[in-house]
């Protein structure tokens, strides 16, 4: 029995997931868009494996935002998104994990509500999920916590986010998940200490999850920005925090293929 899937009619635009590196992470919806977009805006982080998915003949764009790298500004991207849609085109936005997880998908979904242009979003697996899992690293594992925090590690000035209650989110969740936060390492670090971790807590370093160049550093919040200083991992990365991070060593089951 083959499956209904919806229409990506001409003049809409699909918000769409590609997970965090590996195509066979893609959702069913997904490879659909993929399969019928006219014109497909992606982020910098889409895996170019992922690309080769779309149709033949569709125009591919890339409108991605790397920290500090010249890129797109989002007013811009927004403004491509609703200039294709009102052209007719199916249009086709495609960003690194879900976008509606430490992305600017709720801003271009708010932009494309108010210029009246119909959108689908279409969530994808996220890196602090997906990518955590290739490197056998769960984020809940009975035996360790039943609590666990994403966070975004960068602020509107690239530095830790001025908004996080620090004191309680150290000691308020036993594993945290950081995205974006690889060059404020040293600052994090000393932070969760400060606010009560020990400093033998575990801590992985999970770069280019779930790709061919995946990469990971385990260590101690005392220790990791020392380890990360000897052995640079290149971004996007992922820190993550707490217990389950003894797992890895159990349960690193992916050899990159």
């Amino acid at each position: 029995m083959s499956l209904a899937l919806p229409e990506f009619r001409p003049g809409t635009v699909w918000l769409v997931g590609a997970g965090p590196g590996d195509p066979g992470l893609l959702t069913l919806l997904a490879a659909h868009a993929l399969a019928a977009a006219d014109h497909v805006v992606h982020d910098a982080l889409v895996d170019r494996r992922i690309l080769a998915l779309a149709a033949p003949g569709a125009e591919l764009e890339s409108m991605g935002k790397r920290g500090g790298a010249d890129s797109p500004k989002q007013a811009a991207i927004t403004a491509r998104l609703i200039e294709l849609a009102q052209a007719g085109k199916r249009v086709l936005r495609l960003k690194g994990g879900d976008p509606f997880v430490f992305g600017r998908g709720p801003e271009e979904a708010q932009a494309l509500a108010a210029a009246n242009i119909a959108f689908r979003i279409v969530p994808g697996i996220t890196a602090g999920i997906g990518g955590l899992a290739y490197a056998g690293i769960p984020v809940t594992a009975k035996e360790c916590n039943s609590t666990v925090t994403f966070v975004t590690g960068h602020g509107p000035d690239g530095d830790l986010p001025p908004d996080v209650d620090w004191d309680k989110l150290g000691a308020g969740s036993q594993v945290l998940v950081f995205y974006m936060a690889v060059r404020q390492l040293e600052k994090l670090a000393a932070r969760l200490i400060k606010a009560g971790r020990p400093g033998t807590d575990p801590v992985a370093l999970v770069s280019k999850a779930a790709s061919p160049d995946q990469a990971v550093l385990i260590s101690d919040l005392e220790r990791i920005a020392a380890d990360a200083a000897a052995r640079p991992l290149p971004a996007p990365a992922l820190i993550v925090v707490g217990p389950v991070v003894g797992l890895a060593s159990v349960l690193d089951w992916w050899d990159g293929a």
